[in-house]
């Protein structure tokens, strides 16, 4: 019922909640999972440290209040949507329709699923979208990417953004620095290292004719206590540029 309702994004998620003691039906507490209740029961979930199917929530409200961006009405590209925190925000948020795209399947929460403000495309790299997907030009692509450049993973979603239109995105310093930078479990901890990969994937995309807004630290640390850095930017005023026009400049993780 927690996943059926929206208030846990996976049963593996639910049962974690269950078993922190954080659910709750009235004032009792729901200590078992697999407890039978009556379909019109009221579930609480009390003691999250936000209102958002993931986490990943966390990063991009910080983000969109850090560059003061209003998203009312906006079409957009989720790149990464995995269950679907970036989403729910901009749906919060007020945005009119959201391509949420993940190369994985059945992560995104399924509030998010029913809502028909959602176009899901799972199973489908960001880099193969064609118009068949994105019919339509976009005001903003939020990006939250593992085991990719962003240069490589953004190349495409960005030339359906409308001129002038915006881009939010997650650096993630282990999949931007070279092999030898990464150290145990995956962990950049190098200053040095976080600076320049974010001056690298700047630099990318101030070639592509774009206006950095800043970079600014995510709120919360990715896995394994990696630091992460939002990037705001904002798209050339004159016509998209082609797939054929983006360089993937940035390096690589394995």
């Amino acid at each position: 019922m927690l996943v059926d309702r929206g208030l846990a994004e996976s049963r593996t998620r639910a049962q974690a909640l269950i078993m922190a003691g954080l659910v709750f039906v009235g004032d009792r507490k729901v200590d078992k999972p697999g407890q039978q209740f009556a379909p019109d029961v009221t579930l609480d979930v009390r003691g999250r440290d936000h209102p958002w199917v993931s986490r990943g929530g966390i990063k991009l409200a910080h983000g969109l209040d850090h560059f003061g961006w209003d998203v009312t009405q906006a079409v957009a590209i989720d790149v990464g949507s995995s269950t679907g925190g970036f989403t729910d925000v901009l749906l919060t948020r007020g945005a009119a329709r959201v391509y949420a795209v993940d190369s994985g399947t059945n992560q995104l929460a399924w509030k998010l699923r029913q809502d028909p403000r959602v176009i899901v495309h799972e199973q489908l790299s960001a880099r193969l979208l064609t118009e068949a997907q994105i019919p339509e030009p976009v005001d903003l692509v939020v990006c939250d990417a593992s085991f990719i450049a962003l240069a490589k993973v953004l190349a495409v979603p960005l030339t359906f953004v409308k001129p002038g239109g915006r881009l939010l995105a997650l650096i993630k310093p282990q999949f931007e620095a070279g092999r030898e930078e990464v150290g145990k479990g995956g962990v950049v901890r190098d200053p040095a290292i976080h600076t320049r990969v974010c001056d690298a994937v700047a630099d990318w995309l101030t070639g592509l004719g774009w206006r950095v807004a800043g970079v600014d630290p995510s709120p919360i640390t990715g896995p394994e206590g990696n630091i992460e850095f939002l990037i705001g930017a904002h798209a050339p005023e004159s016509a998209a540029l082609t797939c054929n026009d983006a360089p993937h400049t940035a390096s690589t993780a394995p």
